[in-house]
C-alpha cells in the first residue's frame, strides 16, 4: 500500500475505509514485481434512519483485497479473536486480480493470511478490529482524520444519529493554528473541515457530552504539498598525515577505506600535502582504534594498513553545536536571514542543512574559519518553513525547526494537471515496437537511431514522421530484456535519450523510470505554446502530475499517444521565471522540477536568420565564425557561449553591413557547447544553438554501470559499483546519490572504468544517478533498497555527488570494432565423415564432410596440426543449409591432429588424430 503500516498498531474500520475514499480509484500493480502489499479496503455505506440500526450509521460491507496473484495458487484464511480458523470467499476478476472477501462473526482483532504459492505476500498476516457498537453512539469518519495536505482543507464527517441529546466539542491542535468550520446536514450527521498551514502532526478531538468518542483524539499526519527544498552541506573532517611521500599521479590511483572499532567501514579521501606527504580525510563516529587501508588496484601499499586513535573529544557530537539567532524561529522573504553556528567543541563532522517549504530559499554559507559559521537563508514566498539541521549525520538540538516567514510573496501562480497512466501491453520478441516524440521545425533527415540489445549488439534503427513533427523509432527485437535506444540529431543526443526500452515483462517501476524532454524544459517565449514529451512506458501505470509554477498561470495542454508516451504543451502569459514540476505517483521524476526562463513576447528576433553556422570541424582553442542576418530588424544583438562544464564565454560581434552581423567566437574544451544569441534580450528562433566541439566520442548510451551497490546494500557496510566507460571516449561522468542519509563515497580508476564506493548509514531507498556529459546512462537513475539498522540520525532527503573527468579507456577483453552476433548453437549437434578424418596421402587432397543443419548459428573453425607445424593447406567449402566439404594438404609424414570447431566449442569426435 502507498502507506507505511507498523506491526503492532491495529488498522480500525474508519481508517480503513478512508483510505479507500482517499485514493483507492484505480490500482493496479505488474504481476512480476511484488514489491507492494496487496491493497486492503473496505466501503462505507450510510444507513438509512428507517431501517433498524444496528451501528452507529455505519455498516461496513465485506472487506476486500485486491492483488495480483493466480487464484489456482492462492489461499487466504482469517483468525478470529477466538482462535478459530475461518475461509474467506475468494473471487478471480478475471482482469488479472483477485478479490477476496470476508463478513465477521466476532469482536475484536481478527488477521488475514493470504498466501501465494505457499509464502505469504508482502504485509500478511493483515490484522483488522472488529467492533459491534451499540445504537446511541457518535462516530466519525473521512479523510481528514487520518492525513491531507497542508494548504487543503482535512474534511470528515460525525454522525450523531441516535445519541441523544449532549453537546458535540471540536478541537485540532498541531503546528499551525487550524481554522475549524462546521455544518450540520440535519439528517444527523455533521460536516465538519479545518484548514492546515503548516505540516505535522494534528490531533483532533472530538467530544460529545464531554466524553472522547471512540478513537478520539485522531492523529492526522499533514504533509507539505508543492514543497521547495534545497540543501547546502559543509564538510569538516579528521585529517592525519600518513608517512612516506606520494605524487600527483599515484593519488589518483589510490584508494583509501577506513574501520572503525565497531567494525563500520566506509570510504576515506586521500590528498596530497605540500610536503609531499599523503593525508587521509574521514569523519570519525566513534573514538577508538580505526585501521585506514590503502590500496593500489586492490593491493595494499607499503606499510598499509594504518591504524589511526581516535579520542573522545574528536568524535562529532551534535549535542555539542551551539546556534544562535532570532532568524531560527522568524524570517522575513526576499532579504537574507542570518543566524550562526558554534562547532568548536563538538568535534569533527560534516555539517548539513536543508530547508522546505513554500518556495526554495537560497542558502548561503560563510566560514569564519574559527570553528563558527554564518548561514543565512532567503525565501521568496511567507509561510512555514521546516529547517533540518545536522551535524555529523545527526540533528542538533532543536532540529527540525519550524520557521515562520512572514512578508510580500513574489504572487506565483500555480497550474496543475492530472493524468492516470495505464501500463502498456508487454512487448514480444519478434513484435514490432516503437518509441515515438515529438519534435517540431528539424528535418527528419538530421535525424539517426540506433537500438542495443541487452547481448550488447548494436543496429540502425528507422525513424518515420507519424505525422508533422512526431517521429517513430521502429524495430524487431531479437531477445528479451532491458534494450538501449538512441536518437541523435545531427549527432547529438536528443533531450531524453538514450532511452530504456524493455522487451518482456518490466524489471522495476516507479517515478525514476520516466523520461522527460524537449524545448518546454528548457526555454520558452511569452503567449507561445511550450512543448516537450514524457515518456512513462517504464514506468508501468500510475498517476502523473504536471505543475507549471511562475509570474502567470500557465494553460497546460496535454496530449496522450497510447504507447506510453506523451506530449504536454503549455502557455504561459506572462515573462520571467518557471518552475516545472512532474511527478509520478506523487514523486518527482528524475531532474524535475526544470527551471524555465518564459522570455519576453518576441517582438522583432523571430526575423533573424542564421548562416555558415558550421555543423562540423569546430575545434577547441580555435575560433570559428558564422552570420546572422537582420532582415530589417531594429535592436541589439547579443551573443555567449557555454561550455558544457557550464562556464560563460562572450562572442564577438561585429557588422559586416546594415542587414548582416559576423558573430566570432572560441571554445575551449571538447564537447556539445551551447550559443545564446538573444536579440533586444530574447532568444532568436532556434537559439540556443547546439554545437559539438572537438572529438565528442563520449556517449552516454556506450556505458553502463554494475555491482552489488546498485541492487540490494546494507547500512554500515561498504558497497561498491562499476561504471563500464570502455568505449565511450573521454567526458565528465557526475555519480550522486540521493537517499535519507549522506553517504561518504568515492571514485577511483579501475581496469574497466571507474569503480563508485559508498556507505548507506540509514536504511530507505536510494537513487543513484550516473550521467555522463550531462545525460542520464540506461537504467540511471537506479533505485537501491538498503536495509539494517539506524547507523545516523533521518533528516530529509539528502544527495551526495562526486564528478570525474573521465581518460579514454578500451577495453582488454572486448575488440574494439564489429561485435559479434549472438548466435545459437549446439555443436553436439553437428556430424562429420570422410576417410580425410582416418588416414591421410602425402601430396593428395584428403577429403571429408561436416554436416552442421542441426546444429543452430554458428561459424565451423578447421585447423591442421602436424610434427613440424601447420600443414600446407586447408579448404572449406560451404555447400548449403551448413553442409561443408573439407580438404587438405600435406607434405609431411607422421601424425596430424585435425581439429573441428562449430563456434568456441570442439564437434563431437574432435580433435582427431590422423597419421599420413
Amino acid at each position: 500500500m502507498f502507506w507505511e503500516q507498523p506491526e503492532e498498531v491495529v488498522t480500525t474500520w474508519q481508517e480503513l475505509s478512508t483510505y479507500y475514499c482517499a485514493w483507492l480509484k484505480t490500482v493496479t500493480y505488474s504481476e512480476f514485481d511484488r514489491a507492494e502489499k496487496p491493497i486492503c479496503y473496505a466501503q462505507i455505506s450510510i444507513k438509512d434512519e428507517s431501517e433498524e440500526a444496528q451501528g452507529p450509521g455505519l455498516d461496513f460491507l465485506p472487506l476486500i483485497f485486491q492483488s495480483i496473484f493466480h487464484v489456482e495458487t492462492k489461499k487466504a484464511e482469517v483468525k478470529m479473536p477466538s482462535g478459530n480458523v475461518d475461509k474467506p470467499e475468494v473471487e478471480d476478476n478475471r482482469d488479472g486480480t483477485v478479490s477476496v472477501k470476508y463478513a465477521p462473526r466476532e469482536e475484536g482483532l481478527h488477521e488475514v493470511y493470504i498466501k501465494f504459492n505457499g509464502e505469504h505476500v508482502q504485509g500478511s498476516p493483515f490484522k483488522f478490529h472488529v467492533d459491534s457498537l451499540s445504537s446511541g453512539y457518535v462516530t466519525a469518519y473521512g479523510a481528514g482524520l487520518s492525513h491531507g495536505v497542508c494548504g487543503e482543507p482535512g474534511n470528515f464527517t460525525i454522525s450523531t444519529k441516535g445519541a441523544g441529546a449532549g453537546g458535540l466539542s471540536l478541537a485540532v491542535e498541531g503546528p499551525s493554528k487550524a481554522e475549524i468550520s462546521c455544518h450540520d446536514n440535519k439528517d444527523g450527521t455533521v460536516s465538519v473541515s479545518y484548514l492546515p498551514t503548516a505540516p505535522g502532526e494534528y490531533k483532533i478531538s472530538v467530544k460529545f457530552a464531554d466524553k472522547h468518542i471512540k478513537g478520539s483524539p485522531y492523529v492526522a499526519k499533514i504533509t507539505g504539498e508543492g514543497r521547495k527544498r534545497n540543501q547546502i552541506s559543509v564538510g569538516s573532517s579528521s585529517e592525519v598525515t600518513l608517512p612516506g611521500k606520494v605524487s600527483d599521479e599515484d593519488i589518483r590511483a589510490l584508494n583509501a577505506s577506513i574501520t572503525a572499532p565497531s567494525g563500520l567501514e566506509e570510504p576515506a579521501f586521500l590528498k596530497k600535502l605540500p610536503s609531499g606527504n599523503m593525508c587521509v580525510s574521514f569523519t570519525p563516529r566513534e573514538s577508538g582504534a580505526h585501521t585506514v587501508a590503502v590500496k593500489r588496484m586492490g593491493k595494499h601499499i607499503p606499510n598499509s594498513p594504518f591504524k589511526i586513535d581516535v579520542k573522545d573529544r574528536e568524535v562529532g557530537d551534535a549535542k555539542k553545536v551551539k546556534i544562535s539567532g532570532n532568524a531560527l524561529k522568524e524570517g522575513q522573504t526576499h532579504v537574507d536571514n542570518t543566524f550562526s553556528i558554534d562547532t568548536r567543541n563538538a568535534g569533527f563532522g560534516g555539517l548539513s542543512l536543508s530547508m522546505e517549504g513554500p518556495s526554495k530559499a537560497e542558502i548561503q554559507c560563510k566560514d569564519n574559519d574559527d570553528g563558527t559559521l554564518n548561514i543565512s537563508y532567503k525565501p521568496t514566498e511567507p509561510g512555514y518553513y521546516i529547517m533540518n539541521l545536522k551535524f555529523a549525520d545527526h540533528h542538533v538540538e532543536g532540529s527540525p525547526f519550524t520557521v515562520k516567514v512572514s512578508g510580500e510573496g513574489s504572487n506565483r501562480q500555480r497550474e496543475k494537471i492530472q493524468r492516470q497512466r495505464e501500463a502498456v501491453p508487454i512487448t514480444e520478441v519478434g513484435s514490432q515496437c516503437k518509441l515515438t516524440f515529438k519534435m517540431p521545425g528539424i528535418t527528419s533527415f538530421d535525424l539517426a537511431a540506433t537500438v542495443t540489445s541487452p547481448g550488447g549488439v548494436t543496429e540502425d534503427a528507422e525513424i518515420k514522421e507519424v505525422e508533422d513533427g512526431l517521429y517513430a523509432v521502429a524495430f524487431v527485437p531479437k531477445e528479451l530484456g532491458v534494450h538501449t535506444v538512441s536518437v541523435k540529431y545531427k549527432e547529438m543526443h536528443i533531450p531524453g535519450s538514450p532511452f530504456q526500452f524493455t522487451v518482456g515483462p518490466l524489471r522495476d517501476g516507479g517515478a525514476h523510470r520516466v523520461h522527460a524532454g524537449g524545448p518546454g524544459l528548457e526555454r520558452g517565449e511569452q503567449g507561445q505554446p511550450c512543448e516537450f514529451n514524457i515518456w512513462t512506458r517504464e514506468a508501468g501505470a500510475g498517476t502523473l502530475a504536471v505543475s507549471v509554477e511562475g509570474p502567470s498561470k500557465a494553460q497546460i495542454d496535454f496530449k496522450d499517444r497510447k504507447d506510453g508516451s506523451c506530449y504536454v504543451s503549455y502557455t504561459a502569459s506572462e515573462p520571467g521565471e518557471y518552475r516545472v514540476g512532474i511527478k509520478f505517483n506523487d514523486q518527482h521524476i528524475p531532474d524535475s522540477p526544470h527551471k524555465v526562463y518564459i522570455s519576453p513576447a518576441v517582438g522583432d528576433a523571430h526575423k533573424l536568420e542564421v548562416a555558415q553556422f558550421p555543423d562540423s570541424g569546430v575545434q577547441p582553442d580555435k575560433p570559428a565564425t558564422f552570420l546572422v542576418r537582420k532582415n530589417d530588424a531594429k535592436g541589439e544583438l547579443d551573443a555567449k557561449i557555454v561550455s558544457p562544464s557550464g562556464i560563460e564565454d562572450d562572442c564577438f560581434i561585429q557588422s559586416i553591413d546594415s542587414e548582416t552581423y559576423s558573430v566570432r567566437f572560441m571554445a575551449r574544451e571538447n564537447g556539445i557547447h551551447n550559443i545564446h544569441l538573444k536579440f533586444n534580450g530574447v532568444h532568436i528562433p532556434g537559439s540556443p544553438f547546439r554545437i559539438k566541439v572537438g572529438k565528442v566520442d563520449a556517449d552516454p548510451a556506450a556505458l553502463h554501470a554494475y555491482g552489488n551497490g546498485l541492487t540490494e546494500i546494507k547500512t554500515g557496510q561498504k558497497t561498491d559499483f562499476i561504471i563500464d566507460t570502455c568505449n565511450a571516449g573521454a567526458g565528465a561522468l557526475a555519480v550522486s546519490v540521493d537517499g535519507p542519509s549522506r553517504v561518504a563515497m568515492d571514485c577511483t580508476e579501475v581496469e574497466e572504468g571507474y569503480k563508485v564506493r559508498y556507505t548507506p548509514l540509514v536504511p530507505g531507498d536510494y537513487y543513484i544517478s550516473i550521467k555522463y556529459n550531462g545525460y542520464h546512462i540506461v537504467g540511471s537513475p537506479y533505485k537501491v533498497p538498503c536495509t539494517g539498522a539506524d547507523l545516523a540520525e533521518r533528516g530529509a532527503q539528502e544527495t551526495s555527488s562526486v564528478v570525474v573527468e573521465t581518460v579514454q579507456k578500451i577495453s582488454k577483453s572486448k575488440n574494439v570494432g564489429p561485435v559479434l552476433p549472438l548466435f545459437k548453437s549446439d555443436a553436439s549437434k553437428v556430424t562429420s565423415k570422410g576417410m580425410g578424418l582416418k588416414k591421410a596421402y602425402l601430396g593428395k587432397q584428403n577429403q571429408f564432410t561436416v554436416h552442421a543443419g542441426d546444429a543452430g548459428n554458428n561459424i565451423l573453425f578447421v585447423g591442421i596440426h602436424g610434427p613440424k607445424g601447420p600443414c600446407e593447406e586447408v579448404y572449406v567449402k560451404h555447400t548449403g543449409r551448413h553442409n561443408y566439404n573439407v580438404s587438405y594438404l600435406v607434405r609431411e609424414r607422421g601424425d596430424y591432429i585435425v581439429l573441428v570447431k562449430w563456434g568456441d566449442d570442439h564437434i563431437p569426435g574432435s580433435p582427431y588424430k590422423v597419421e599420413v
